[in-house]
């Protein structure tokens, strides 16, 4: 696999770049830089056209005030699939850390919120599968991430967004000050998507006594999912989804079940959206596992073991 590294010194903090493309059956990179805190670490696979990509932060998560920004571009035919080591841990402050990120012109910048953006493009017959482990943001934690993926019409996508509680064992339960989220996907320059998450312990009317607390909404669920699927390699896994989906019986129940979810369709049957809730994130996993099983025929058994196993 042939990689072109730019030195990192020449690339400002926390920002990296992906460039993919094809020769023959390989996936080749004719780029791939990083600079600290990010790193981007690619092993070698043997799935023709696919390249996996591993998103990481030193230290082992984001500090507050960390910025990080990832530009890709996934070329016709090749297949990118993006993970991460473990969860994406994103603390409030550090001790010894100092935060680091790409700089920015805004004088009104929060330096205690911890940014990651992702901006993808995938042209002709290019497919990207999104597949991170969840967010996990730590207590007081300001956590803003934000995802914007165009695609070509013929393009495909599996874009996973999950995030936990915070850190149970520790009793830190929706106790982390604001987790933002938003994805948006663009087919043709059109935007066929834009789902946003948006958490934080603050009452919608100040005076208002009877505000429930984060806690108190997220209950009794632990972690939460959203998958958006588009294109053609999608389509048996949309499929199977929606079989699944239609033959689920509704019905009251004295209490809640550990796992709920839903389907709707998207872009005339081109698309879809799927949401999760279970108690733990392994419930989450699990079902996933299965649930995106008709995938593993094109990213190869390996690398779907890597992503959901």
């Amino acid at each position: 696999m042939q990689i072109l590294h730019k030195p990192s010194s020449s690339i400002a903090p926390g920002v990296g770049t992906i460039a993919l493309d094809t020769h023959g059956s390989d996936a080749v990179f004719s780029e791939l830089s990083y600079a600290y805190p990010l790193k981007l670490l690619s092993p070698r696979v043997y799935q023709p056209k696919v390249a996996v990509v591993y998103v990481v932060s030193y230290g082992g998560g984001l500090v507050g005030g960390d910025q990080v920004e990832v530009c890709a571009e996934v070329k016709s035919d090749a297949v990118l699939v993006v993970l991460t080591q473990g969860s994406t841990k994103v603390f409030k402050t550090r001790m010894g850390r100092t935060p680091i990120g790409r700089t920015t012109d805004e004088p009104s910048t929060d330096h205690r919120i911890t940014r990651q953006d992702m901006r993808i493009s995938v042209p002709h017959n290019g497919a990207l599968f999104l597949l991170p482990d969840p967010v996990t943001c730590f207590r007081s934690a300001n956590y803003h991430q934000f995802q914007t993926i165009h695609l070509s019409s013929s393009a495909s996508l599996v874009l996973l967004d999950w995030y936990t509680s915070g850190r149970k064992a520790l009793g830190e339960e929706w106790v982390f000050e604001r987790y933002y989220s938003l994805n948006e996907v663009f087919v043709d320059g059109r935007r066929v998507a834009r789902d946003a998450t948006l958490l934080e312990d603050k009452p919608l009317v100040p005076t208002d006594l009877t505000q429930r607390t984060l806690a108190e909404k997220m209950a009794p669920y632990a972690c939460y999912a959203t998958v958006l699927f588009y294109g053609p390699l999608t389509a048996l896994t949309r499929e199977q989804l929606w079989a699944a989906y239609q033959a689920t019986t509704v019905f009251k129940q004295a209490t809640r079940p550990n796992l709920l979810w839903s389907f709707s369709p998207l872009c005339e049957g081109k698309g879809a959206v799927v949401r999760v809730a279970a108690l733990e994130s392994e419930d989450v996993r699990n079902w996933l596992s299965v649930a995106l099983k008709g995938l593993e025929g094109v990213i190869g058994a390996d690398i779907y073991k890597k992503a959901l196993g």
